[in-house]
């Protein structure tokens, strides 16, 4: 079986943010994942990590926009500067947690100048921080509609393009079976370039074992193909209390 990992912006959710470090540990988990640490100090989520022997996989980029823009813009040909600056603060925070790797969120945008936008900015990205690991994941369109990065064909092409090696690929099981419609398939297809892993179930994003997904065979798959990274458990419980969720642990 893969190594799971717990997704604290999603799990644990029914507690405050720091109370979320303690819960993941005391369920077994021995990394976690942010989505978004930047509402705190930096030295509030690392105290929280080295009090329950946490490793932090993975924070997503750039930091929110709290006055209703865009939650990332990375393709969006406008939005360079903004980019740069943000990845900057990004990159403190990664050094400050020891975050294994950063998701640059593509953002909202079509087309040949979004594409290129896109590939320069992860370029310059991967550049600046050569030992930083960086993460690019489809979204499927009927969560994020217009979002540029909503197909793994697509998301090759742009690592193809960007021809980084500390720029990867993120697979989600829950985006894949919404764009394509088989999440295995896609694993199978693309899990070679697969530098970080997530799951979900689809439709409904909750924990495994609803929907079509089958994971067990998704998880053999994985470990079937030689990867040895962190799969993490990025969905939304369909029970209050996050722990009666964790049955699909085994």
């Amino acid at each position: 079986m893969p190594r799971f990992a717990a997704n604290i912006s999603l799990l644990f959710a029914e507690l405050p943010y720091l109370d979320r470090f303690q819960a993941a540990a005391a369920a077994g988990f021995e990394a976690v994942e942010i989505l978004y640490p930047y509402e705190l100090a930096a030295k509030e989520t690392q105290r929280a990590l080295l009090a329950n022997g946490l490793q932090l996989l993975l924070i997503n980029a750039p930091p929110p926009n709290y006055t209703g823009g865009m939650p990332g813009y990375a393709a969006v040909p406008e939005g360079t500067d903004r980019f740069q600056r943000d990845i900057r603060r990004v990159l403190r925070y990664a050094e400050a947690l020891k975050a294994g790797k950063i998701h640059v969120m593509a953002g909202y945008a079509k087309g040949e100048a979004a594409r290129q936008t896109f590939i320069e900015n992860l370029q310059w990205a991967a550049d600046r921080a050569p030992e930083q690991q960086f993460t690019i994941e489809p979204l499927n369109s009927g969560d994020q509609p217009g979002y540029f990065l909503d197909d793994y064909n697509l998301a090759v092409e742009v690592l193809d393009a960007v021809d980084r090696p500390n720029v990867g690929l993120q697979y989600d099981a829950y985006h894949a079976q919404m764009i394509h419609g088989d999440a295995l398939k896609v694993w199978e297809t693309f899990g070679s370039r697969a530098v970080h892993v997530q799951i979900g179930a689809a439709p409904g994003r909750c924990e495994p074992g609803t929907g079509p997904v089958d994971f067990q065979k998704l998880f053999e798959a994985i470990d079937a193909s030689g990867y040895t990274g962190w799969v993490s458990a990025e969905y939304t419980p369909s029970t209050r209390r996050t722990e009666d969720s964790l049955g699909w642990l085994g």
